[in-house]
Parts: structure tokens; C-alpha cells; sequence
């Protein structure tokens, strides 16, 4: 986050900063002091996706398109079951919080893979 500000502040032109930051609406099933370690969930689960876009890049000859995010490795579904907003729909209607855990699921797959190969352009 550092990086993304230091960058975002230093680039002579307009500049956004797009955060995950849960709230009290989210119903962290672990508690709101736990939102950074659910910051993180949401990271490692591929639910949340970390990438800069820094143009300056581009004038030294790199990709100007930073992916900060490793593979995912935990279970989406478990991340989602994690926050009271999900598992309320898995509650109050299984069949279709089924498959559209499934699909936001594989929608964030393929997102992953854009952006690797984003940031693997030349």
C-alpha cells in the first residue's frame, strides 16, 4: 500500500488508489479488529486482486502494469463464507448462493490470469 501511494503521489497527473477495506456491513466473522488478517484473506483467496498501474514504468522500458498478487491459495468459497453477507444469502437461498460463489469464484480466476499476462507484457 506504501508502494501504491508513493507512486500514485509522485505521478505528475491524476492518480487512484482502489482499496478492499472491509466495514462493519461486510459482518467479519471474525470481528472488525481482524479486518487487516481479512484484508489478507481476501488476498491470498484471490477474492481481492493487488496491481499498480504506474505509467512512469513505461519510460524506462518496463511494463508499466505491476501485479503485486501471487497466485491464489486459499479456498474463495471459505473466504466468502467468512463475512456474514455471504453466508446470509447461502442461508437464505443455497441453491443460487451455490452457483454464484462458483462463478465469482471462476470470474476472479480469470481476472488473475489478465492481469498476469498484463504484467507480463513487454
Amino acid at each position: 500500500m506504501i508502494k501504491a501511494v508513493s507512486e500514485a503521489e509522485s505521478y505528475d497527473g491524476p492518480s487512484l488508489i482502489i482499496a478492499y477495506a472491509p466495514c462493519i456491513n461486510h459482518g467479519i466473522k471474525a470481528g472488525m479488529s481482524k479486518s487487516i488478517e481479512q484484508e489478507k484473506k481476501a488476498v491470498d483467496a484471490g477474492y481481492w486482486h493487488l496491481y499498480r498501474h504506474n505509467p512512469l514504468l513505461a519510460q524506462q522500458g518496463k511494463t508499466p502494469f505491476v501485479l503485486d498478487s501471487k497466485e491464489p491459495k486459499d479456498d474463495f468459497i471459505e473466504f466468502l463464507r467468512s463475512e456474514t453477507r455471504y453466508t446470509s444469502l447461502e442461508l437464505e437461498f443455497p441453491a443460487e448462493a451455490k452457483e454464484l460463489f462458483k462463478k465469482a469464484e471462476s470470474e476472479s480466476k480469470q481476472r488473475y490470469k489478465g492481469y498476469k499476462a498484463l504484467s507480463e507484457q513487454k
